[in-house]
């Protein structure tokens, strides 16, 4: 059983920890002041510390040193009413595990401690069930595998520091997501988050659309308009598929990274802003910089803090988590009285690579839902094979009524399969037999044995 020190000079809110947590199966602890819990710890090595950063005598960041000091290894909450993100910088850098807002959400509160214990080989032979919201759903983001798990410790540890973020990963993961989460969990809450994608605008118009123009600067331009930028003030900036911003337009935006200062289209007076820049790609950056596609410099700006998204295919085990919230949105959405998926429809989703991820997934459930006329999906209801696939991949076959020679027909089923192969890789045997999965002796030898029409290399 884990044992946790709560620290916090408010009584009712001793008593409220106390509670809640001794009911989640920790062995509790209370102390009314920094000094008393110092005391406390040299006596009892506790496994995890809660402590308000406003104390007398000694405030939380100076406890949390002090605590560090003697036992290294006790894992640091704080938890106060007046969350900024110089404290959040600050108390990482002394070693606290994680920083939340008092009166907060609870069940985010008992994910973190329950995280934090987990990291550390603490929960103990039994620890305390975490319930299906916490696991399951995070501002949006859906998943209880290992990986999500790291995505959402990640989020609330950055969340709250001023530094940029860069979110990689395949099209499809999720990336606006964690930005909007990332948000979400900052002090930048009640300002507002600006999205663009940098790929989807022509170039001509995205310099306006990120730093607005004035009224004259060009044909059209019949008022002053504010940009992204400027309409976003105090808020977060969420940059997707940064990769294809030109390159004219990446000098610009490296002066609002490191000045924190635009011009609008036909403007002579600098805009100072404060925001927090958020990029996303599904590109390899650096690969581009190595090409002399992205500068160098912008990209160091923009990727202090990089987090990678998993492919859905590295995280499958959220398959079923995913399925049945897509089930619910689209039964209500469709008025459709579907409630549930078939074992055989769900194996047939386990074993798919989804090359287009998470959004892939929601279109063949939307499909799904659209399609089937019981209450459960079925595997004729799911369409999950690419366009052309069933041309490239299937073989007519008649079985006549006098019946067939099943060797014969065999024989001639993998001599197409063969040719295929080999117009497939332009008439490379090596490269064919790769396709096949077999050796270049054993495919030279089916060759001749079947009489397969080729191209020579």
């Amino acid at each position: 059983m884990a044992k946790i020190l709560v620290v916090d000079d408010d009584q009712g809110m001793r008593e409220f920890m106390d509670i809640m947590l001794t009911k989640e199966g920790y062995e509790v602890t209370s102390a009314d002041s920094s000094v008393n819990a110092i005391n406390l710890c040299r006596k009892t090595a506790f496994d995890l510390v809660i402590t308000d950063l406003k104390m007398p005598k000694i405030d939380g960041i100076e406890f949390l040193k002090t605590i560090k000091d003697q036992r290294p290894e006790t894992v640091v909450i704080l938890v106060t009413a007046y969350a900024s993100g110089e404290t959040a910088v600050n108390a990482m850098k002394e070693g606290a595990y994680d920083y939340v807002e008092k009166g907060g959400n609870i069940e985010e509160l008992k994910g973190i401690i329950r995280q934090a214990l987990l990291k550390n080989g603490l929960a103990g032979d039994h620890p305390p069930p975490r319930t299906e919201s916490q696991e399951a759903v995070f501002y949006g983001m859906i998943g209880t595998s290992r990986e999500m798990a790291k995505i959402y410790s990640t989020i609330r540890k950055v969340a709250n520091t001023p530094a940029n973020i860069l979110i990689l990963g395949e099209s499809g993961t999720g990336k606006e997501l964690v930005a909007k989460a990332i948000h979400d969990n900052s002090s930048r809450l009640k300002m507002p988050f600006m999205a663009i994608n940098s790929g989807g605008i022509p170039e001509n118009l995205l310099e306006s659309e990120l730093f607005g123009y004035m009224k004259g600067s060009f044909t059209g331009a019949y008022s002053d308009r504010p940009g992204l930028f400027e309409m976003a003030r105090g808020g977060t900036v969420f940059l997707d598929e940064i990769g294809e911003l030109p390159p004219v337009l990446q000098v610009k935006l490296l002066r609002v990274v490191q000045e924190k200062t635009f011009r609008r289209i036909g403007g002579g007076e600098d805009i100072k802003v404060d925001v927090r820049i958020i990029s996303a790609t599904n590109q390899n950056l650096q690969q581009r910089v190595r090409k002399g596609d992205f500068r160098e410099d912008l990209y160091f700006r923009l990727n202090v803090i990089p987090i990678q998204m998993p492919p859905l295919r590295e995280r499958k085990e959220d398959i079923p988590l995913l399925t049945k919230h897509f089930i619910e949105k689209y039964a209500r959405e469709f008025g459709k009285e579907v409630r549930t998926i078939s074992s055989y429809a769900m194996e047939l989703l386990m074993n798919y690579a989804f090359p287009g991820n998470i959004r892939e997934l929601e279109n063949i459930i939307e499909r799904g839902v659209a399609m089937e006329s019981s209450n459960i999906i079925l595997p004729e209801s799911l369409v999950i094979t690419t366009e052309g696939d069933s041309k490239d991949r299937s073989i007519d076959l008649d079985i006549p009524e006098k019946g067939m020679d099943l060797n014969a027909e065999m024989e001639k089923i993998e001599a197409r399969v063969i040719e295929k192969a080999l117009i497939k890789s332009k008439g490379s045997k090596t490269r064919a037999a790769e396709l096949l999965g077999i050796t270049f002796d054993s495919l030279r030898y089916r060759i001749e044995k079947l009489g397969v029409n080729q191209n020579e290399e």
